[in-house]
Formats: structure tokens, sequence, C-alpha cells
């Protein structure tokens, strides 16, 4: 944030005359129209952050939208002139159109003249005004009004990126008219689209709308660790298209040969001298039928796209297509069956041209361009009906070769559901494909290709240079690119992927594949480890990619068809596992000693045997690694500046998780019985190398903390509240409990010990909402909060309260156990989730009140409504935000154990019950831990990039340390850079403050004193004495 002090010049200076001299600090009103009416409280907690912002720079700037949604002309027409200058966003939806509807072009054409209309109203109404045009899409298309993407085999995530791509283009096309540009008026295209899907961040599509606000900056001055871009000295302005003009991107490209062809050098190409009966004795001009499954990259999307055209990504060139494109012959085009026909001019089954994969020309290709693991067997299904049926094939005695490549899209959707995603279920459903083709097709070698190495591929998006549409491929892929370098998210991406390849491995070395001499299943592991192509000087080479900078092009379908081919040939055990594509692959060719595609028997491979058994777990404790435990050289003032070993009293409030309920219960006798002493947030038993709770790791930094519950019962109960079977409506009960147990406790120093308050409260509210569904409903539930936090906020000094949104409850209904407890207890606990049968408008009820529940919370915690006191914080740890199922852990080898001893991976796809007490509905000891280290590393990440999901792992060593850089609990306000915000901040739509009543700071700044220096420009103001 160095360069923000720049703008402190920029400031003193004042309002400048023309639009493309505006910098943020001249921004006087932040507006927009067209908001999205089903998101519009999402929408303008966006602005509102945009303003905050840009309040940095001038405090004084407003924010408003209008009262009443309308359209984006009726908008424009009430639209106001502000003293100074406007900064108006106007954004244009691309729900209502429809991407497969032969009416997309005319619906688009409708909303492109909507914003035309409303621009020139801005125009003639608002001089001294920037308009930022941006596209905005707010979910998949909604089924009731675009039916065709219920079809089967639709890519929806691709077509609604395409989509977002039409409208773009048609909107640069009216932006780049010279009418709109003048001395006090300019239009801008925002780069890319804002997407309002659900739980996506508010934080992060302002700062969006941010970064694509400001001038760019020269290439490689933007780094992950400064994630807030600010102008700089030689670029202070907001951008316009006069003083930015578009970017001419350097694709990067190198000469390459037009002529995607090969030479084959292997002299014998004949086939056996009769036809071989063992599919261990198969020689390459033996093969008669070539065919293939998977996803995007066998049906070729992009792959003959030869310039920047992204909407070509759309074509699916499957003529082209490495394992199964027969377009031209080998001089031409490299593909496997353009190498097969080399050793038999009459294979058949390739595809050929540009056809979907219902076309007659598709023939044997039946990948669909979007598909994931689940939709194998159906793609199975289909070809084998059409080789049974088509007279080209004698389906009985013809050899084939059929080439399975799925999972890209699985790792791409890991994060959205890591239980359905999981390694262990995605493999699941592979095998079922398999034995499909196992059980049906005689004659057949399969080549299951193994997951490529997705990661390397985010390097494209970091040279921005290079042009690629980030926007485009996190619509795609969002998982992929959006985790943050060097973080634990991106991490998992790695580790997720690893165990995908593991689990590829041992299904085929399990060896089902290989029961009679006419049938096996090879993997072909060229794709494990991916060196991304470079250019001469260094940077990713776009020519092997399309335009989209995310499938293949040509010039990496021939690389592939060559690697397979060379796989073929490679023995089981020895086979090229990497794949850089800058290196030339010359083909290989059978030999006199081993003439055969090579398989598990013909390459002498032993498959391995069992995996170890694991020793027995005798605790639940953790390992602790932090070197530095120290407190602040003094007693902080600000809640802001806190180090874990600041903290002198824990407290926690809620219901029976938090009260311990059943935690260590071995029967139904024991489950009423509340074991508080091991309570996650708050339970004090033993020591942290036995029993994980956040007591026992902060002990680790004070070890006098006091507040912590012992034991069972409430005999020690600390500063425990919590309550079995309390509701929210109890929680102003218990924080008004706990206030006076601190005040009467003499070891407590009320007004100076530093607190940590644990909020965790909900489930019963949500297990009984269908009984009353009025008092229960998310405005009441967030009131009832509201009154218990307004109570701490008003009462208690130097307190950071840890609030936690309410679970994820859907995963319960999978919990299941072969005792009374399980089969009874379960639906009684929580009867309105449980109950409902699947897909019954019950269940959709109560799925919906949860996410509102969860979004209540959030809105409460992060609007504002806490953050005026210094000494005080309200702080949202979202770990359960999205609950994974804990799964029963698998390890069938010690590279297994490597990569996936920290992932739900399953033995039998069933949920592992020893996270759970008796009634299969409470946590156990074991599930108390993983929620301790869960919030644990909550605290220690900053806001928008904590971990958003609890994997269940169980990892002695997961606990975080704080960092040298940063030895702070993480707050919202820490969290940004070092950028003080005002001290009066843009107000839209925000809830009144509730006024101290104990009289504690209410100060803001976290910059020495200066009485003549304004808060604002104290935190970018350069210290001369530092110069």
């Amino acid at each position: 944030m160095e360069n923000c002090r720049v703008l402190v010049l920029l400031a003193l200076i004042g309002s400048l005359c023309a639009v493309h001299s505006l910098t943020p600090a001249d921004v006087a009103a932040v507006f927009s129209l067209g908001s999205p009416p089903a998101r519009r409280e999402e929408s303008a907690r966006v602005i509102q952050r945009l303003a905050e912002l840009l309040s940095m720079f001038n405090p004084e700037v407003t924010a408003e939208m209008p009262l009443q949604p309308r359209s984006v002309p009726d908008e424009a027409a009430e639209s106001h002139q502000a003293p100074d200058w406007n900064l108006a966003f106007v954004f244009a939806p691309a729900d209502r159109a429809c991407p497969c509807s032969t009416h997309v072009s005319a619906e688009l054409s409708d909303t492109v003249q909507q914003v035309d209309a409303a621009l020139q109203l801005l125009q003639k109404r608002l001089p001294r005004t920037l308009v930022h045009v941006v596209v905005w899409s707010s979910s998949l298309p909604r089924e009731e009004t675009c039916q065709c993407t219920r079809q089967e085999n639709r890519n929806q995530r691709l077509l609604r990126a395409l989509l977002l791509k039409r409208l773009q283009d048609s909107l640069s096309a009216l932006v780049e008219d010279p009418k709109w540009i003048s001395e006090d008026f300019a239009v801008v295209l925002q780069s890319e689209p804002l997407v309002l899907d659900p739980g996506a961040e508010t934080d992060q599509l302002a700062l969006q709308l941010w970064t694509n606000l400001l001038q760019p900056q020269a290439a490689g001055s933007e780094t992950e660790a400064d994630p807030i871009p600010c102008p700089s000295q030689e670029r202070p302005f907001l951008r316009t298209r006069t003083n930015t003009p578009p970017l001419r991107h350097d694709r990067a490209t190198s000469v390459i040969d037009p002529i995607m062809g090969s030479e084959i050098p292997c002299t014998n190409r004949q086939p056996s001298p009769v036809t071989p009966t063992s599919v261990h004795e198969l020689r390459p001009g033996d093969i008669k039928v070539v065919a293939a499954v998977g996803d995007s990259l066998t049906a070729a999307n992009g792959v003959g796209a030869k310039n920047d055209n992204l909407l070509l990504v759309i074509n699916e060139y499957r003529g082209l297509s490495w394992s199964i494109g027969g377009d031209g012959n080998i001089s031409t085009v490299t593909t496997l069956p353009n190498i097969l026909k080399e050793f038999n001019p009459n294979v058949t089954g390739y595809a050929e041209g540009i056809c979907k994969q219902g076309d007659p020309e598709a023939f044997l290709n039946q990948a669909v361009a979007g598909a994931k693991s689940g939709d194998m067997v159906e793609q199975v299904r289909t070809l084998v009906e059409k080789m049974r049926n088509d007279p080209r094939i004698d389906f009985h005695n013809d050899w084939k070769v059929i080439t399975m490549f799925v999972g890209g899209n699985d790792i791409c959707d890991f994060c959205t559901d890591s239980l359905y995603f999981s390694p262990r279920n995605v493999v699941e459903r592979i095998r079922q494909a398999l034995d499909l083709l196992h059980s049906e097709v005689p004659r057949a070698v399969v080549n299951l290709i193994e997951l490529l190495n997705i990661v390397p591929l985010r390097d494209l998006h970091k040279d921005k240079s290079l042009g690629c549409p980030t926007w485009f491929v996190s619509l795609v892929c969002p998982c992929i690119l959006k985790p943050l370098g060097g973080s634990q998210e991106l991490q998992t991406v790695d580790d997720f992927n690893k165990a995908y390849q593991h689990a590829m491995r041992t299904l085929v070395d399990s060896g089902r594949y290989d029961t009679h001499h006419n049938f096996t299943v090879v993997l072909q592991p060229f794709f494990r480890e991916v060196f991304l192509p470079l250019t001469e000087d260094g940077r990713p080479d776009r020519t092997f990619f399309t335009p989209d900078c995310f499938h293949l092009s040509q010039r990496a379908h021939t690389l592939m068809a060559k690697a397979l081919w060379n796989n073929m040939l490679e023995p089981v055990g020895n086979k090229t596992f990497t794949q850089d594509f800058m290196a030339g692959i010359d083909l290989k060719c059978p030999s006199e000693e081993a003439p055969f595609i090579r398989t598990a028997f013909n390459s002498n491979y032993t498959f391995p045997g069992p995996p170890p058994t694991a020793p027995p777990v005798t605790n639940w404790g953790s390992d602790f690694s932090c070197a530095d435990t120290a407190p602040s050289d003094s007693v902080p003032t600000s809640a802001h500046r806190v180090r874990p070993a600041d903290i002198k009293v824990v407290a926690a409030l809620g219901d029976s998780i938090t009260a311990g309920f059943g935690a260590k219960a071995k029967s139904l006798l024991q489950l009423r019985t509340e074991y508080r002493g091991v309570s996650w947030s708050i339970g004090g038993d033993k020591t942290l190398e036995t029993v994980t709770t956040l007591p026992n790791i902060l002990k680790k930094f004070n070890p006098d903390i006091k507040g912590a519950s012992k034991g069972t019962g409430k005999r020690k109960t600390g500063f425990n509240m919590s309550v079995s079977g309390a509701k929210v409506a109890g929680i102003p009960g218990q924080v008004r409990a706990l206030i006076d147990a601190m005040r009467s406790d003499p070891t407590v120093d009320f007004d100076n010990d530093w607190k940590l308050v644990t909020l965790f409260i909900g489930g019963n509210d949500l297990c009984q909402y269908c009984n009353d569904r009025a008092s229960m409903s998310p405005r009441n539930y967030s009131q009832h909060m509201q009154s218990g936090l307004d109570m701490l906020y008003e009462e208690v000094p130097r307190t950071i309260v840890n609030v936690l949104q309410i679970l994820e409850v859907e995963g319960l209904r999978r919990i299941k156990r072969d005792s009374l407890g399980c089969s009874l207890l379960q639906k009684l606990v929580c009867p309105c989730f449980l109950l409902p049968s699947e897909d019954s408008p019950q269940l959709a009820e109560i799925k919906r009140i949860n996410r509102d529940l969860q979004i209540e919370t959030e809105k409460l915690v992060n609007g504002g409504r806490y953050d005026r006191r210094e000494d005080f914080a309200v702080v949202l740890q979202p770990f359960f935000k999205n609950t994974v199922v804990p799964l029963n852990l698998v390890r069938t080898s010690p590279s297994l154990s490597r990569w996936c001893s920290n992932l739900p991976f399953v033995q039998d796809a069933r949920p592992d019950v020893t996270y759970f007490s008796e009634d299969c509905f409470h946590f156990s000891e074991r599930g108390h831990a993983d929620m301790a280290a869960a919030i644990w590393n909550n605290m220690l990440e900053p806001e928008g990039q904590k971990k958003t999901y609890n994997e269940f792992r169980n990892s002695r060593g997961q606990l975080r340390c704080p960092t040298k850089e940063h030895p702070y609990i993480f707050t919202r306000r820490n969290s940004l850079p070092s950028v003080a915000p005002s001290t009066t901040p843009p107000a839209v739509n925000t809830a009144p403050l509730p006024t101290s009543g104990s009289g504690h700071s209410t100060s803001e700044t976290l910059t020495p004193g200066c009485s003549d220096v304004p808060v604002w420009l104290a935190a970018v103001l350069p210290v001369s004495a530092e110069e």
C-alpha cells in the first residue's frame, strides 16, 4: 500500500477539471443503477464496500442506490447530481437471456439498448460523471425460464461464461462510440463481469470493481501479498478510455509449424498373423475400433480456434481430438486414430469435423463438454449401444481401444462440495463406468488417463500481458483460480489433485479388470506431472491453449496424442509420467521383443498387496509447533493488536454442542451427560497433547488463562454459559449471566483483561423451524443475536467475540449407524431437517432457511454495527459455512497416506460416525477436537481468506501459528493493509450503531494521534523521518 501515499498530494490539490484526470480523492458520490432485484442487498453491500475503499482517499464520499428497483433507464432518469464528481455503476444483467435459446441475440440486444438509453440520460443530466458499465450475472439460468439448460449434455457453466462474453462484446461496441467521451463525462466497460453467485463474498466483488476502476499498473508490480491495488504516482487516475487505451495483449506466441503432423519411424506395422484371443498379445495393427468418453478435452472444445475469438471455445473440433479425432492423416493431424491408421488403414470409430456427441460425425467420441465422473456410466452405456448396433463394427470379434479421460471438472468443483467430489467418491463413479465396460464389452483395452496436474495452469493467469480471460476460467473452473498463492486452500487443491491421481492408480492396481484375457484397463500416467510450456523469455506460451487459456489447443493435442501412444507401448510400472510441453516427443515403435500394447500381464507387473493396518488412536490431542508464544510488550488497547498470549479470559455461549452434550458417551445412558471439559471452544480438561480445545491451545500462549470449563456437569463450568437445548432467543440471557459472572469473579480484572468469547447457536432453531416458522424466522434469529451482541458491545471492555454461522445441517442426513440412538433419537433431535423426504418441498424450504440463517449472521457481524469501539471486535469465523461430512479414512499405501491423510477419503463411501455421539447428531470428542482446530485456524486467517469448510481430518499437526508479519488474532480491520478507514465511513443501508454504555473508547485510529491531521490522511501520509 506504499503507493497510496501519492494520493495524499492529489487529495490536497483538489478536484481536477477533466474526467480523464479523476482520482479516487475527487469522487464525492457513488451510485449504481440496474442492481439485480433478487440480490439487491448483496449488491448494495458491494457498493458500500467500494465506497469504504474510496473513503480512504475522501472521507466525505457518499453511496446511494435507488430505493425501488426499476429499469435501468428509469433509474437513470431519477439520478441526482452530486456537488462534485460522480462515480456511477450501470449494471447490465445477463440473467434475462437464456444461453441456449434461439432468442438469445434479441435478448442481449434488448439489454444493450437499455444500457444505451441509460447512458444517454446520464450524459444529459449528470455532467462531471465517470460511468463504469458492469456486466453482472447472479446465478445459473433459471430452469423455469431457460428450459434448454435442463436438457442432457448441456455444459451450463461454459454456456453461461460464453453468454457473458457475448454481452461483454456487445457492450464494448456500444461503449467505444466516441460520443461518450468529453471533458466532464466518460463511459468505461469493466473488463470482467461481476458474478453474484450464492455465497459470493461481497468484499471480493467490491475489490474486483475497485481494481477495474484504476489504471492498470505496470506489469509485475502487483503481487498476491498486496491484494488491494493502489493508484501509483505514474498512474494515479481512475480508468477511462482516454487515459488507458485498450491493451494490445502480447500473446507470447512462438513460431510453430502450421501442420500438426508427425512421422512414424516404425518399419514393422503388420497385425498379428492370426487375430489374437488375448488382450496381452495385441499388436497395434490388430486394433479395429477406437472409442472415447470424457469431457471437453476429449470433445476438443476450441482446439481448432485460430485466433483470440473466445466464442469459438464452444465449438467441438472432435476431428482434431488427441485420442479419437480422425481428420486428415498422420502427416497433417496427429491423433491416436491417425497413428493407428498407419498400422491398420481400416480402423473405425473416430470422429470427424466439428460436431456434437450425438451427431453422426462424432461416431464413437461420446465425450461431453462439462462432464464429470458421474456422467461416465451414461456415456459408456451410449457408447456400448452404438458399438453393438453399428454395422461397421463386429462387436464380439473386433479388438477395441477405448480411452477414458475425466476428472478435470470434478476438481474444478471440489471446493463446492468436498464430500461429493472427494477422491474416493469420484473414483467410485469412474469404477462404475469401468465395471460396465468390463462386463459388457469383449476384446477391449481401456486407456484410463490419469488426471492431469491442473495447478500449473494458474501461471497463465498471473501474467496480465498475456490477456487471458481469467474471469471466464473462474466461472468454468472456480476452485482452481480462487486460492491465493501459498495459501492452505491452494495446498488443498494440490492435495486433492494428487489424491485423485492416486485413487485412479489404486483402482487399476486392484486387479479387478484383469479377470479374463479379452479385457483390461491400463492406467496411462503421462499427465501426472505437467510442466507449463514457456517462451524464450520465460513466460507461459499461449499457443498451447485455446483462447480461454484453459482448454488445450491443437498444438497441445498433438503432444497428448504422442504421449498417449508412447505410454501404450511402455511397460506398466515403467511408464513416462511427466509431460513437458516444450520438449519434442518422438513417436515410439513396438519392438521385436515387445511388439504388443503393454498391459500389466505382459509387463510382468505385480499388483501391490493390501495396506498396513493403522495403529489405534488413543486420544484426540494435537501437536504444537509455534515458536513465538510471547504476549505484547505492553497490554494492547486495540482489539486489532491482540496476540493470542494477551488473552486472559475465555468464555462461550451456545447450546448443547458447546455444552459438550454426549461428547464422550459410550452408551445411551451417558448421552445426556455434558462433558464440558472437552467442549471445543471452552473445555479445559488435561492438556493440548491429549485434549484439543480452544482454551488448551491458548494455554500454550498463556498458562494462566481463566474461564475454561472442566469435567462434566456445571460444577466447574467456568464461563461456559451454554445451555443444552438453547435457541437463539436465550442468548441475551446467557450474555447477562456471563457478564455478571465475570464481574463477580475476583480472579478477573473485568476492565483490563482481554477476553475471548465464542458464540455458536442456531441448531435448535433450524431443527424446530417447521414447528414455529414465525418466531424462528431468520429475521427474528438475527434480532435475538443482535440483542446479545449489543449487550456485550455496550458493557464488556477489551473483548473479541468469535461468531460462528450455523453449520450446513444437510450432511447430517447421511450419518447412519445400526444403533437405537441413531435410528430413533437422531430424527427426534432434528425433525424439521431429518424427517422430510429427498426432493420434497419441506426439505427445500429448510435448506433455504439454513442458508438464510447463515446470511443473516454474516450481515449482522459484517454490517459495521460493532466497529466503532477500539477495544471491541466481532469476527465471523466461517469454517462451518460449507460443512463437510467426515468420511472413513482409507490408507492403501504409504504414498496414499502421504497425500490423502488429510482428505475425506473413504473406504466404503459412508460417513465416519466416530465423529458423532450416540445419537448421530451431537459431536463426539473427536468432532470437538476438529472444531477446536478449525476455529483456531480461522482466528489466524485474514478476512476474505478464512477457510469456509472443515475437512474433519484429525491431523495432530494441523494447528496454525501466528506469523512474524502478523502476530495478532485477525479481525476485519487488521485483515486489510495498513490503511485505516475513515472515522466517518460512507453511510448507506447501515443500521444505527449502539452507543457504548460503559464509556469505552470508540476511537478507530491505529496511528499515533495527530491533532492537525485527519485520521484518514494520517493513515497514508508518510512520516518524513522515515524517508
